[in-house]
């Protein structure tokens, strides 16, 4: 899933877009919002052109694959539901929402300006997330796995605070093991 354009783009043009914000994506979460654009251009397959032409700055691209990974996210809950049980579905989505959060830390030092020259984007985005939580929760709810009576934005904020301590200590396992008490605290007594 791409963030929309502000004009239609041809098939490839649009395969190329997708392709730099995934290999933005991988790159940010790797190497930080300094990594090279030249190394993302080449992962994506694609020139330094193709990458100018489409993403001007490095906020620019920044911001696009922010969006994209915040879409990305927000649009595989009703997806998961669909194919899994509403409790596997949270708990793949929690594990999404971990790497989502490892790709934002990645842009961490240029995020805050981005989202402070954008406005509303980050209220934008908090609200997208709650809703596909919401989602979910729900879910899990009329399914008889989790209790009533949590906010979305709670279990919102345990999962930043999940990838933060997971983060800290560079263990993406401390991050599963943390959503395994997470959801444990959420179960239905």
């Amino acid at each position: 899933m791409s963030i929309p354009t502000s004009r239609t783009l041809r098939a490839d043009a649009q395969l190329n877009h997708d392709r730099l914000l995934d290999a933005a994506a991988r790159a940010f979460a790797c190497d930080g919002a300094d990594t090279s654009l030249k190394a993302i251009a080449q992962d994506a397959g694609v020139g330094i052109g193709t990458l100018y032409r489409r993403f001007p700055t490095r906020d620019d691209l920044i911001e696009a694959t922010y969006r994209n990974e915040t879409a990305r996210l927000c649009e595989c809950a009703p997806a998961l539901l669909v194919e899994f049980s509403p409790h596997d579905a949270m708990r793949l989505w929690m594990e999404s929402f971990v790497d989502y959060m490892l790709t934002k830390n990645g842009m961490a030092d240029a995020l805050p300006a981005i989202l402070a020259s954008q406005d509303g984007l980050r209220a934008h985005s908090r609200e997208l997330l709650k809703d596909a939580i919401q989602a979910l929760l729900d879910a899990c709810i009329e399914d008889g796995a989790l209790r009533e009576g949590v906010p979305a934005n709670d279990v919102m904020m345990a999962l930043g605070g999940i990838t933060l301590i997971a983060g800290r200590e560079n263990q993406r396992e401390l991050a599963s093991r943390l959503i395994d008490v997470l959801l444990a605290g959420l179960a239905r007594a």
